[in-house]
């Protein structure tokens, strides 16, 4: 394991982005950040009450209904959203370094994530509403019909601590595009980074109330999901907060989307080749040290050829460099915090007490004896009933599944409550493609994982409701009027 020196210190962030001002804590509490990779103290950061929810939700209603955004043009918030863009990238790299120390995320992938693509996703999204058409005009029996689109109001957003930035990126643009208006609600674990977004909002001159920002814990949150003046929660993170959540939309008949957990199966047939599986594992299964929703962490190997592929994974667990997620050699970083550390060795001694076979890993790395490190680990013969089979671990653990012919393949793949990702590892286009369309999952590569920001993201089953990412993400942030005329319009 590598280490290199810390990388300065952090302020403490005790206010809140309310109103297009810091404003002050409405309560007491306060949490003490502590670094993935060491332990130690970074800062302290207020934790927020209802009563600052409550401040942020009505901040909010007041820009949607009296405020200029929901009525500015589309080319206007276009505008704004490039400013807004312009002025993460002014911080990318030093976002991309608190995020990882923060959570542990190797300091590569962080710059991709919290630093490049919060902006990208901004601009992508001027983009579509710039020359979007908010009214379309439809003959009728009557005469005409004006349909219009409207934003959904206001909304609550609720993203996790993995990928903090790019996480509420997916809501905010897409939202501010809508001409929405926000309240984010960033996790505790990532206590620090979402300031920066409310320091970029400022500057880009995004009207007072558009974008609020209270870090709470989950009765905080709990308020924001059913605030009576919230039109919509967008929500990250775990299936069974996202069941708590969906279940009090409904009583509230609030329209929600719910981006959840997953245990997704990388499907490596009998004519793919080992060198191409090795080259795409990071990406399908050890993205982030695993700590990612899109995680394969069942990977179905033929039993023609499945020693070649057990030891093909575990080389390459083996090979990973686990240490400092600033070091830029770093592979695998730690988990993100002591609690999910002892979550995932829970699930690595499911494992060595069931029948499957531990191949590599199974512990905490000797040395150098802080931060939350767990060795990449390695279990074959599982049994696809197996809780290491079942349950979304979310670190650094992968389960190797025997399979006979394809259509067993498929039939493990889709035996699970969830289906958010996978992946077909194939010589054989044709054949990957068509087991892809079998596999029933909201997204999926062919010999490699490669997320499309420009393309919906989502799941089925338990993995969710909706879809984020791509044009489609609009919908979630626009409702439909219909406005019957009577005689002939024009659009506008």
């Amino acid at each position: 394991m590598t280490f290199i020196p810390n990388a300065g210190t952090v302020p403490d962030r005790t206010r809140f982005f309310i109103n297009g001002e810091w404003a002050g804590p409405r309560g007491t509490e306060t949490l003490r950040v502590v670094e993935a990779a060491t332990g130690e103290t970074l800062a302290t950061a207020a934790l927020g009450s209802e009563a600052d929810i409550d401040a942020a939700v009505r901040a909010a209603r007041t820009a949607l209904d009296e405020g200029p955004w929901g009525r500015t043009t589309t080319a206007e918030r276009a505008g704004v959203m490039r400013r807004f863009a312009d002025a993460l990238a002014a911080r990318a790299e030093d976002t991309s370094v608190l995020v990882s120390r923060e959570n542990g995320m190797p300091i590569s992938l962080s710059n991709a994530f919290n630093g490049a693509a919060p902006a990208n996703l901004l601009r992508m999204y001027a983009d579509l509403i710039e020359d979007f058409p908010l009214e379309e005009v439809r003959a009728s029996a009557s005469g005409s019909t004006i349909v219009r689109r409207e934003p959904v109001g206001v909304v609550g957003a609720i993203v996790p601590w993995n990928y903090p930035q790019v996480l509420a990126m997916f809501k905010i643009a897409p939202a501010l595009a809508a001409g929405c208006t926000i309240v984010l609600k960033p996790s505790p674990e990532t206590a620090l980074d979402s300031y920066v977004l409310g320091e970029a909002a400022a500057e880009a001159g995004l009207p007072p109330g558009v974008l609020n920002i209270v870090l709470a814990g989950r009765e905080a949150g709990a308020c924001l999901v059913s605030h009576p003046l919230v039109d919509k929660i967008a929500f990250t993170g775990s299936t069974p907060a996202g069941r708590v959540i969906g279940a009090e939309c409904g009583r509230l008949i609030r329209r929600c989307t719910l981006e959840l957990g997953g245990k997704s199966a990388a499907i490596f047939l009998d004519d793919g080749d080992i060198d191409t599986l090795r080259a795409g594992l990071y990406n399908a299964s050890f993205m982030n040290n695993s700590q990612t929703c899109t995680t394969q962490s069942r990977i179905l190997a033929p039993r023609a050829r499945y020693d070649e592929v057990v030891d093909a994974v575990a080389s390459f667990a083996r090979e990973l460099t686990l240490g400092n997620p600033l070091d830029r050699s770093t592979t695998c970083g730690p988990m993100a915090s002591e609690a999910h550390l002892n979550r995932v060795l829970g699930f690595i001694d499911a494992g060595c007490n069931s029948g499957a076979r531990l191949v590599t890993g199974g512990g905490c790395p000797v040395s150098p004896g802080r931060g939350w490190f767990v060795e990449p680990t390695v279990f074959a013969d599982v049994d696809n009933s197996d809780e290491l089979a079942r349950e979304e671990v979310f670190g650094p653990v992968i389960a190797v599944i025997p399979f006979g012919d394809d259509d067993e393949a498929v039939r493990i793949a889709n035996d699970s409550a969830y289906g958010l990702a996978g992946s077909v590892w194939s010589g054989d286009q044709e054949r990957a493609l068509g087991i892809a369309r079998r596999v029933r999952t909201g997204t999926i590569g062919l010999n490699n994982y490669n997320l499309d920001l420009g393309a919906p993201f989502g799941g089925m089953k338990d993995s969710g409701i909706g879809r984020e990412l791509g044009p489609e993400a609009l919908d979630n942030y626009l409702e439909y009027k219909s406005i019957y005329t009577g005689v002939p319009q024009s659009g506008k």
